[in-house]
């Protein structure tokens, strides 16, 4: 193969992912205006269903808009050579590959962020703020964006030394041993990750006793599910939207519910919304999905090692210098078919583990519960109740309302 064909190739990925995106767009746009179905009329009253359709709409073409000029900056970079340009302006200034190849990325990164932010900007202050959802104050807003750029340096940055390193010094079998340190460090993270990183953006505190915590103490025991690590997430100082997550493994393990769930909803519904994350640990969830993740960065990493050495690479975005970080984003689009295909996969087997955990709720009587939750949640947050089928089977890592609903054969 040559350099031509496959820049040839590469323009081609680029393209067609976007057109895809697009026709998945319009066909979802397509259903916006669809009938609710019967089961589904309780969530929006008239008024806040022309709320709803509104906000979908402006989100819609803000999304479109920003995702064509991301578009068209990657096409003027990839034709007019632009990642062989900043490649060769690092070269006048340094010499070692390894420092080449993280100040590459660290200027290509703080370039997107600096595009990104007043797309962020404009999502966050008006179009969020105007729907009601954003009670981010511009200081939260900026420090969070320092936080999170120190973060991605300090952990992208560490990983990416990591992996050059080995492969300098280990060559081709580089992959192996940077599988297994990856890994252990995803397996970290995991268990760690709430009461390390998520204390640097938000306020976690246990649930304070009442009657919510004995209901779901009492919850707790039936299932035989040894639960003390209750924790309340502030997360109503950014937004209105409300959440809750499972985090961590054996007595690490721990339930956070955000302040906005326990404000929006009853409290028999945030028991069904615990015991639909008890589910997924009952059912392993969260075991799988983690050997799911380990297997596929050691399958990426895998294929990886076996193009990194090839100098085609590096001329098909324009450069003689044979680099990791060339190899690295040529491989980074070449792999996008594979990643498109692994995602609806993984979207698949997510949204089963869902409606798994749908099911155990429903072993203790409370899916009618955990519904009129749901429902709550999806007014509250002004959510499209008719996406278009194909849109979910692609994009959707959950069920949709009306899916589980029939599921669970509640009308």
């Amino acid at each position: 193969m040559t350099s031509g064909l496959l820049f040839l190739i590469i323009i081609l990925i680029v393209i067609i992912n976007q057109l895809l995106d697009y026709g998945l767009d319009i066909l979802n746009i397509s259903y916006r205006n669809k009938a609710i179905p019967t089961e589904l009329k309780d969530v929006y009253d008239k008024e806040q269903y022309k709320k709803q359709q509104a906000y979908e709409a402006e989100t819609s073409r803000f999304s479109f808009f920003s995702s064509i000029l991301n578009f068209i900056i990657l096409l003027v970079i990839l034709f007019f050579d632009g990642f062989a340009i900043l490649d060769n302006y690092l070269r006048d200034f340094i010499t070692n590959e390894i420092l080449i190849s993280l100040s590459f990325f660290g200027i290509l990164m703080l370039a997107s962020s600096i595009i990104g932010i007043p797309f962020s900007i404009y999502s966050t202050f008006t179009i969020e703020e105007k729907y009601g959802f954003n009670k981010t104050s511009a200081k939260t807003f900026v420090l969070d964006l320092i936080k999170g750029s120190i973060l991605s340096a300090l952990i992208g940055g560490g990983i990416l030394y990591l992996v050059i390193f080995l492969y300098q010094t280990i060559g081709s079998n580089f992959w192996i041993l940077t599988w297994a340190i990856i890994s252990a460090f995803m397996l970290f993270m995991n268990m760690f990750y709430s009461q390390l990183i998520v204390p640097l953006f938000n306020k976690q505190t246990p649930l304070e006793a009442g009657s919510l915590r004995t209901a779901i103490e009492s919850f707790s025991k039936k299932a035989g599910f040894k639960l003390n690590n209750i924790f309340v997430i502030d997360g109503s100082k950014r937004s209105s939207k409300a959440n809750a997550y499972f985090a961590g493994l054996g007595p690490k393990k721990r339930i956070v519910l955000y302040d906005t769930l326990i404000k929006d909803l009853q409290e028999e519904e945030i028991v069904a919304v615990l015991a639909h994350e008890v589910g997924h640990y009952k059912n392993k969830h969260t075991i799988k999905g983690m050997l799911s993740s380990v297997l596929q960065t050691g399958l990426i990493l895998f294929l990886f090692s076996l193009l990194i050495d090839n100098p085609i690479l590096s001329q098909a975005l324009g450069s003689e210098h044979q680099s990791f970080h060339f190899g690295l984003i040529v491989f980074g689009f070449l792999f996008e078919p594979f990643s498109l295909f692994l995602g609806i996969f993984s979207s698949i087997f997510s949204r089963k583990n869902e409606y798994q955990a749908d099911a155990y709720t429903k072993g203790f009587g409370l899916d009618q519960a955990l519904i009129n939750g749901l429902k709550q949640l999806s007014r509250n947050n002004l959510s499209n109740l008719t996406p278009h089928p194909l849109y979910v089977f692609m994009h959707y890592s959950h069920p949709t309302v009306l899916q589980r609903m029939r599921a669970l054969k509640i009308k």
